[in-house]
C-alpha cells in the first residue's frame, strides 16, 4: 500500500464528508473508517471500491485510489483509436455531422477538441482552433477570444465559474484550475457582475466575418462509459440564439 490514507482523506474532505457520515454511508464502522486514513488497516479492494462509490469519484479517480491501495485498476484506458472504441467513434462522429448546419465539437476532460464538424470549423479555423487544440492553453492569450466573442468579458467570467466548478466536482483540476487563474487574472473579468434575472440562457456572440452569431449550447456525455477517458469526454452542440443567427447557418447548410 503507498499512500492510499493520504488520498482517500483528501477525497473525503473534498466530497466534505465526515468519517461518521462516510461510514455510514459505505456500511463500515467509524472505528474501521478511521483506521483506514491513519494506515492501520488495509482496505480490501471491495472495500476500496465502495467508499470511492459513496464518494462519487470519476472512473479515473477510482483507478487511482485502487492503485494507491496497491490493486489493479477497474476501468480501462484506451485510444480512441482502439478497435474496442469503434462504436464510440461511429456514435460521436454521427452526432456532430448531424449536427450541421449548426457547429458541434467533440472536447476531452481538459478540453482539448478532439474532433469538430464542418460549421465549427468554419467558425472556429480562422481563430486558430482545430483538432488537437486546447481550449485551455488558449486562455493564455485573452486577446484571442476577446477578437472571437463579442461579449467576452461576460463569457470569460461565466466560463472560469463553470471551470471552477467542473474541477471542485472532480476534486481538482490542476488545468482547469490554471485556467480559472488566467482568467480572473483579467480585471475586467475579475470586476464582472453578471446581469439581473431577466433571460433564459446567456448566448455567446461569435464574430465571423461580417457576421455577428448569438449562440449557446449544451452538452451530451455517454452514460454507462466503463474507459476512463470517455466518461470524461463531451459534445458541444452549439445553437443559434436568434433568428438572425439561425439565417446565417442556414444559408451555410445550403451553400
Amino acid at each position: 500500500m503507498n499512500d492510499f490514507p493520504s488520498v482517500l482523506r483528501h477525497w473525503r474532505r473534498t466530497r466534505r464528508l465526515s468519517q461518521l457520515t462516510l461510514a455510514s454511508e459505505a456500511a463500515v464502522s467509524p472505528r474501521h473508517l478511521a483506521f483506514l486514513e491513519t494506515g492501520r488497516s488495509r482496505p480490501s479492494r471491495r472495500m476500496v471500491l465502495r467508499l470511492a462509490e459513496v464518494m462519487g469519484l470519476p472512473q479515473g479517480d477510482q483507478n487511482g485510489l485502487l492503485a494507491a491501495a496497491g490493486f489493479t485498476p477497474q476501468f480501462p484506458v484506451l485510444p480512441l483509436a482502439a478497435e474496442e472504441m469503434a462504436q464510440v467513434r461511429a456514435a460521436m462522429g454521427w452526432m456532430i455531422d448531424r449536427h450541421a448546419p449548426y457547429p458541434a465539437l467533440i472536447l476531452d476532460r481538459f478540453w482539448r477538441i478532439i474532433d469538430l464538424n464542418g460549421p465549427a470549423k468554419a467558425l472556429f479555423g480562422p481563430a486558430g482552433f482545430g483538432a488537437g487544440v486546447s481550449l485551455l492553453d488558449a486562455l493564455s492569450d485573452l486577446s484571442v477570444f476577446a477578437a472571437l466573442i463579442e461579449n467576452w468579458v461576460e463569457v470569460g467570467h461565466h466560463t472560469a465559474l463553470r471551470l471552477k466548478a467542473e474541477s471542485a466536482r472532480a476534486g481538482g483540476i490542476d488545468a482547469l484550475d490554471r485556467a480559472v487563474v488566467a482568467l480572473m487574472a483579467n480585471p475586467q473579468i475579475a470586476a464582472h457582475q453578471p446581469r439581473a434575472m431577466g433571460r433564459a440562457i446567456l448566448p455567446t456572440i461569435y464574430r465571423m466575418g461580417e457576421a455577428r452569431l448569438a449562440m449557446f449550447s449544451t452538452y451530451a456525455q455517454f452514460g454507462a462509459a466503463e474507459e476512463v477517458a470517455l466518461s470524461d469526454m463531451k459534445i458541444e452542440l452549439m445553437f443559434p440564439a436568434d433568428a438572425a443567427t439561425a439565417t446565417v447557418f442556414a444559408g451555410l447548410g445550403a451553400g
